[in-house]
Formats: C-alpha cells, sequence, structure tokens
C-alpha cells in the first residue's frame, strides 16, 4: 500500500445524514453555504507549505465514494473534520472509513460542538485521534508540523496519551490577527461558486457566497454558543474587507456577499469606513448583514444602503418581553420596532430571525411573538425551533426547564427536541406551521414576493424548480431526511 504523503492534508465538512435523503431535503436546497472555516484553515496550511483539500459533503452528498477516492488519490497523513453537534456521528462514521482505507492516518476534529465538549469529544470514539478547541489555524499547523503527532506543547488540542487517557491543553491564549489571514481558500471548493446559494429570496444577484469578516461575539445570550470564539471580537479591518471583496469579485465574479459574522456593526468605525470605500470605489456589489439593533442608527443605515445593503438580519427570537429577559441582555422591544422600522424606511429589505420553544414560553407567550412580530414591516423570516446546544449556557441547566431529548443528530433548529415545562410537542409543531402562515399568506408580503421576479429573479427560477418541495415544507412544516 501506497505510503501517506506528510504535506497532504484532507479537511471534511460531513453531511450529518443519509446522502441518499438529501435530495429531498428542503433545507439543504435552500441554503448551501461554504464552509467557510474550513476555506481559512486550507489557506493557513497552504501559505505554510502544505497541500490541502477540502470535501464538502454537504455540498456534494456522494460523501463516501469521494472520501475513498480522495483516500486513495491524495494520501493524505492528516484529516481535519469540522463538526456541529447533528453532523457529528457522521463525522466519526466517515473516520471509521478513512482508518479502514488509510491505516495510519491520523485524525482530529473540530468546530463548534467540539469546542463545546473538548474531552468527551476524546472519550467518545477511540477513532479520534485528538481535538482541536478555539481558533484552529494555529493548532492544526502545528500538529501538521509534527506528523500529526499530539503533544502537550500544543495549545488548543485535546489529544489521547500512551494510556488511553485524554489529555487537554487547554485553549491557545494568543490569538490570531484577522488581517494577517490569506483569503480563505474558497477555489478548494468543488464548483464554487456555483455549487453554493443563499436562502431565496435573500438575494439580488448571483453569484453570490457569504464571508466571514469577524469572530466572535461580546454578548451572552443563553441559548448562543460562544465555545469557540468566546467571549472576544475581533474583526478585519475595512481595507482588508474592501480588498477581499475585490478579490471575490474579480477572482469568482461574486457580486452579492451575506457577511455571516453575529454583529456586523458592533466596531462602527470600520463599518463606516468600509461604507466609504464602497461608495468611492464602487465594485458593483451588494451586500447583507446582521445586526443589533442598539448598534445602528439611521445614519450608518443610510451610508450602508449607499455602499450596497440590500438586506438586513436581526435577531428578534421573542416578541414576548418577559421570556426575552430571561435569556438575553437588553430586551427593549420598542426601540426594536422602531429601528426595524428605519431600516425600512433607509430602503434596506428587513429579515426577522425567530425562535420558538425556549425555556418558559408558553403558548401565550408565543401569540404575544406573533402579534408583535407581525405588527412590523420585516420582509422575510427565519424561525428556529429552539435547540439546547453543548456550549451554550442554557446546557448545563436545561433539564429543569423541560424534557430534552439529547439526540445530536436531530439538534438541528429543525426540531423540538427540548419541550419548555408545560407545553407538548404537538402544539408547539401546531404553533409552528401557523406562524409560518401567518407571516406568508399577509398581501404585503405577497406583493413583496411578486416583487422579486424584477429584483431576484434568481430566486424565483429555483423557487419554481422546487415548488413542490417549498409549498410541501411549507404547510407541513416536514424535514425530509432527518
Amino acid at each position: 500500500m501506497p505510503q501517506l504523503n506528510e504535506q497532504h492534508i484532507l479537511l471534511v465538512h460531513p453531511l450529518g445524514y443519509q446522502s441518499e435523503a438529501a435530495q429531498q431535503d428542503i433545507s439543504r436546497r435552500a441554503n448551501i453555504m461554504p464552509p467557510l472555516g474550513l476555506a481559512s484553515m486550507a489557506a493557513y496550511l497552504n501559505a505554510a507549505g502544505f497541500v490541502c483539500r477540502i470535501l464538502d459533503c454537504y455540498a456534494h452528498p456522494d460523501a463516501d465514494q469521494r472520501l475513498r477516492e480522495l483516500l486513495r488519490d491524495f494520501r493524505p497523513f492528516l484529516l481535519g473534520i469540522s463538526c456541529t453537534t447533528a453532523s457529528f456521528h457522521d463525522g466519526v462514521r466517515l473516520t471509521q472509513l478513512a482508518k479502514v482505507e488509510t491505516p495510519g492516518i491520523q485524525v482530529v476534529f473540530g468546530g463548534p460542538h467540539v469546542s463545546a465538549l473538548q474531552d468527551k469529544v476524546i472519550e467518545f470514539s477511540p477513532l479520534i485521534d485528538g481535538a482541536v478547541i478555539g481558533e484552529g489555524e494555529q493548532t492544526l499547523l502545528e500538529l501538521a508540523k509534527r506528523g500529526g503527532e499530539a503533544s502537550e506543547k500544543i495549545p488548543g488540542l485535546v489529544w489521547r496519551d500512551a494510556n488511553g487517557k485524554s489529555v487537554n491543553n487547554g485553549y491557545r491564549q494568543q490569538q490570531i490577527v484577522l488581517d494577517d489571514l490569506p483569503f480563505p481558500a474558497y477555489e478548494l471548493l468543488e464548483g464554487y461558486p456555483q455549487t453554493y446559494s443563499l436562502p431565496i429570496f435573500n438575494y439580488p444577484k448571483t453569484p453570490n457566497t457569504s464571508c466571514l469578516s469577524s469572530r466572535g461575539c461580546p454578548y451572552q445570550c443563553s441559548y448562543c454558543d460562544r465555545s469557540v470564539f468566546r467571549r472576544t471580537f475581533r474583526f478585519n479591518s475595512a481595507d482588508y474587507l474592501y480588498r477581499h471583496l475585490t478579490y471575490l469579485k474579480e477572482r469568482f465574479g461574486i457580486r452579492h456577499i451575506n457577511f455571516y459574522d453575529d454583529q456586523f456593526t458592533f466596531h462602527r468605525d470600520r463599518v463606516e469606513e468600509f461604507c466609504r470605500l464602497m461608495i468611492d470605489k464602487p465594485l458593483g456589489m451588494t451586500f447583507n448583514c446582521a445586526v443589533r439593533a442598539n448598534h445602528v442608527d439611521r445614519d450608518l443605515l443610510k451610508q450602508m444602503k449607499a455602499a450596497g445593503c440590500w438586506m438586513v438580519s436581526l435577531g428578534i427570537e421573542s416578541g414576548d418581553a418577559e421570556l426575552l429577559a430571561q435569556h438575553r441582555q437588553n430586551v427593549d422591544l420598542d426601540h426594536l420596532g422602531e429601528t426595524i422600522r428605519i431600516i425600512k424606511g433607509c430602503g434596506i429589505r428587513v429579515k426577522g430571525l425567530m425562535m420558538m420553544g425556549l425555556p418558559g414560553e408558553t403558548e401565550a407567550s408565543i401569540r404575544r411573538s406573533m402579534d408583535y412580530f407581525l405588527s412590523l414591516p420585516i420582509d422575510d423570516m427565519n424561525l428556529a425551533k429552539f435547540t439546547p446546544f453543548p456550549g451554550s449556557p442554557l446546557y448545563k441547566e436545561i433539564h429543569q426547564h423541560g424534557s430534552f431529548d439529547e439526540d445530536w443528530p436531530k439538534m438541528d433548529c429543525m426540531h423540538f427536541q427540548f419541550i419548555p415545562d408545560g407545553m407538548d410537542k404537538e402544539v408547539l409543531e401546531k404553533l409552528f406551521i401557523e406562524f409560518y402562515k401567518q407571516h406568508f399568506k399577509r398581501p404585503r408580503i405577497l406583493a413583496g414576493y411578486v416583487a422579486m421576479l424584477w429584483k431576484s429573479p434568481d430566486s424565483w427560477l429555483r423557487f419554481i424548480a422546487s415548488s413542490g418541495q417549498f409549498l410541501r415544507f411549507a404547510f407541513s412544516n416536514k424535514r425530509y431526511g432527518k
């Protein structure tokens, strides 16, 4: 058998469920986002002299055959698998396949699920050789330079010693300066950018893609996993960000960007400088971003609109102030509502991010959320089913607030795995569907989607191509293949 190549590293993004079901999964059809973390990791390792390949099983569900071919032809000595909670089991399954196909390969896991559980990941399966916690670039590079051999000298690594016991080296103390990073290796993503797509009606033009311009979030909402970057917040400079977009435009023809940052406008000065660059030296690109109501105002929003901002997402979560105050800081629904009206007044689309089933939720609180949400000029919505992820503040105490079925493959915000005290699953499912119907059946919303015929024609083409699945999802809320 050919030897493993000590310069070759394979990075994998698992699918998370059976590949034959992927083509019927409406959530996957609606949104396939590039694995930005792996693309950044690959660029960093390549710059240090290694040769990386990326296998994105979510974008290409025939993962097993693709993995076998890569292992045979590429012969990587190190396999890195980035996992969410829902995709962790699939990652372990791919690890088993890799160990059979290429004996001697070292397998290291990373991602939010891994940073949250740390030693438990190593203990879960003897097939896993190591786990990267926190920011991964430097840790994985140091591990690669040692030929995949773990050591107590590598911060950010959890590994198994000669006695089979897990050793946790703890988080790295020194964090990467984001402007020092090369642009992500998008070219290693097969079919990029055409393979990837933002949610329908969330963009005006194609090709489009997602991009990260910061890491972390300074807030500590009860439902958010902050185990990778913890409570730090770092960001690329406006100049780096402008050069990044210029690269995406010139290399891949990208015309619209979704900034996948938790809080794009948290540092106002850099957003203002970025907008000035986009206005003074236009790239012909538009963008979406997520904001928090207390970090935008009319002047900034006007500047963002002039720079190409097409849509803004806000995490509302609940329209019940008493419930929301239990889970996040600085709750002011009146201010939030006024901010949404200002955003609309500036000519920017608004997407409201809602959550159902938080601890303390009742049918009354859900109906208050509906009333609040429907009173606002919001164009689009994303309603998630609350999931207590490992790494979130609520996770450790979740059993005190209701019943929790910790079935990792179903912990994807598309299933009610947690049922609050006093509620039952059937009622939650019924209200979930009712919420979506109440939003989409309104004349103003329907008129807005008609307007997308000329504002986002590609969205309509995608909708028509999958109309049967979209409509079944809208009216039955069944997720295929899960």
